[in-house]
């Protein structure tokens, strides 16, 4: 296992499914974690307990990271309990499945605002940490919606794809500052993102099942723990796009 002994990870969306596994896997890698939640209260209390209890070190912190302001109050809370952001994982999202005749401009902005706009804000706030130490992880949670247009709705696959742009800048610009950017694009996690969504089956998966939030933890360590890769997108789907 990488040892990230030292580093500072914060994790948006922490709380629960994705986010709450990289959450584990960061913190017993040595890494404190900064938890991030917006209404998840007593999930990511729970998730802070067992990970002071396994000897790691957490904080919890909740922000609306749609909102610069908040965001502003999370990365300064988050540095007054560990130090500077060393490793960022963008993973805060929402899941809306919507019909193409039925989607609203509101529902556009709000998953837009969420998956993406989000992201940004996130990363601009903790980036001056990392380019101060000449080394930093940016890790974006995507998804396979932005290769195939997935199950959710345009929305969705746009917020997504929206990511891998994104990423691709921040890596071509700061690699030569120590800082790598990668995604991870999974396929239908077994999370309540995919319980709560009528369209999610197994048999659009070819090896046959969902995956697990720990194989999508296991890959974001991979990614922190390597520093030649960057600028990639790592399709994690079972199958689903094959590149």
């Amino acid at each position: 296992m990488h040892d990230l002994s030292g580093k500072h990870a914060l994790i948006t969306g922490a709380s629960r499914g994705i986010g709450c596994a990289i959450a584990h896997t960061l913190a017993k890698a040595g890494a404190a974690v900064s938890l991030n939640f917006h209404t998840r209260e007593d999930e990511a209390a729970a998730l802070h307990r067992e990970i002071e209890q396994a000897g790691g070190r957490s904080v919890t912190v909740r922000a609306d990271v749609s909102r610069a302001d908040e965001v502003a109050r999370l990365v300064e809370r988050a540095r007054d309990a560990f130090g500077g952001v060393d490793i960022l994982i963008n993973n805060a999202g929402i899941a809306s499945p919507t019909a193409i005749d039925r989607l609203t401009e509101a529902d556009w902005n709000a998953t837009i605002d969420t998956n993406l706009k989000s992201a940004f804000l996130v990363t601009q706030a903790a980036l001056p940490d990392m380019r101060a130490r000449h080394w930093g992880r940016l890790v974006f949670i995507s998804s396979v919606a932005a290769s195939v247009g997935g199950i959710v709705g345009p929305h969705y696959a746009a917020s997504k794809a929206g990511m891998h742009g994104m990423m691709h800048y921040y890596a071509a610009h700061l690699a030569k500052e120590g800082i790598t950017a990668n995604a991870v694009a999974p396929a239908l996690i077994e999370t309540e993102m995919i319980t709560n969504n009528p369209n999610a089956r197994r048999d659009l998966i070819p090896v046959g099942r969902f995956g697990q939030p720990d194989e999508v933890a296991s890959l974001v360590l991979e990614i922190v723990g390597n520093g030649y890769l960057t600028g990639q997108v790592l399709h994690l789907n079972g199958g689903w796009y094959l590149t």
